[in-house]
């Protein structure tokens, strides 16, 4: 049975990356794709082709500024090698997100199953339904300010389970 890695920890592995560019998702994918450190044996081309046909079919913007683009299913197969990589774009680019407003942040999910990629996604899409998270992300973080919010916000929804 796997267990699932918290997302402050996926994000330690996956990185931070700032000054993306691209003018369409497209682009903006391609670039961030080429700038992020990607598990041994996963081939740059296939993630791209993979997360683009996942667009295809649905854009992976969540609002408020958000993507968290990922493939359809899992490249992967070891759990040591899942990551989340974060991703701050040089200017915002239109994502067909509901609420219409462009994506400035692309969280970028590299999962080895099922249940870890839903929790990922749920822990994602939790943090991004608070205002003071989404200007914390405005601010562009590093890396260790932004695992660390998480590391806390993470700990609290701990904390609220165990009471």
């Amino acid at each position: 049975m796997s267990s699932v890695v918290s997302l402050a920890e996926l994000i330690e592995r996956g990185g931070v990356y700032y000054n993306i560019g691209g003018a369409s998702p497209v682009e903006v994918l391609n670039e961030a794709t080429k700038a992020m450190i990607l598990p041994k044996g996963l081939d740059r081309e296939n993630l791209l082709t993979a997360i683009l046909e996942r667009e295809a079919l649905m854009p992976t913007a969540l609002g408020h500024g958000v993507a968290i683009p990922h493939p359809r299913n899992s490249m992967l197969t070891d759990q040591a090698a899942q990551r989340v990589a974060v991703f701050f774009l040089k200017s915002p680019v239109a994502y067909n997100a509901l609420d219409r407003k462009p994506v400035n942040v692309l969280f970028l999910i590299l999962s080895a199953d099922a249940r870890s990629h839903l929790a990922t996604l749920a822990s994602v899409s939790h943090l991004c339904q608070h205002p003071d998270f989404l200007e914390f992300l405005a601010k562009r973080p590093s890396k260790e300010e932004l695992v660390a919010r998480i590391a806390a916000a993470e700990a609290s929804w701990a904390q609220a389970a165990a009471d």
